[in-house]
């Protein structure tokens, strides 16, 4: 079975909304305001191109990133990667034609079924929404955080509210940087 990593900016207080810098909210670019650039802090994102066999996103964030990450040299190894893009309303004529293949899942049943396939771990940038499903769903099997020291209040979070039960996870890494970001990866304890 294919590991489903989540990999996700986050504030401390769970917000992932708008972290580069999307339009429509009042703290958008939080990754970047008020916080010292450390490349040391950003290693885990050379790792995950490095590491990863496919990439999954919602529609959402597959517009965005689509619209920018095909040519930017930060980003070269997802190019060839297989993409899946979970979205009940994006078409064929949707996909851009310069990222290499892309495919479109419309459940989480089919999900569930690429992670019975045979390869490598799949990386999951972004996709609030599809993150929330997925994790409700018991569907991720590894959370790579970094975490903002910021308080944004208002925002999408990681993690939905909903009424379940426990799920533990296991601290399998963990950095803390000089202008208090934090790494921490953990896998899920099935």
């Amino acid at each position: 079975m294919r590991t489903l990593i989540s990999s996700a900016f986050v504030s401390l207080d769970g917000v992932v909304e708008a972290p580069g810098g999307e339009s429509g909210y009042r703290n958008a670019g939080w990754t970047g305001k008020d916080m010292e650039f450390l490349p040391e802090a950003y290693g885990i994102k050379g790792r995950e191109q490095e590491e990863a066999s496919a990439m999954l996103l919602g529609r959402v964030s597959y517009e965005a990133f689509s619209a920018v990450w095909p040519d930017m040299e930060d980003f070269a190894q997802y190019k060839a990667m297989p993409k899946y893009v979970v979205s009940t309303t994006l078409t064929e004529e949707s996909l851009v034609d310069n990222w290499g293949e892309t495919a479109i899942l419309r459940s989480l049943d089919e999900v569930a079924a690429l992670k019975e396939t045979e390869g490598g771990p799949i990386i999951m940038h972004g996709s609030a929404s599809l993150n929330r499903a997925l994790s409700d769903a018991g569907l991720i099997d590894r959370y790579h955080l970094l975490v903002f020291p910021l308080l944004l209040g208002a925002g999408k979070r990681l993690f939905s509210g909903t009424d379940k039960d426990a799920q533990k996870l296991k601290l399998v890494e963990h950095e803390a940087y000089a202008n208090g970001m934090q790494l921490n990866v953990f896998d899920v304890v099935r």
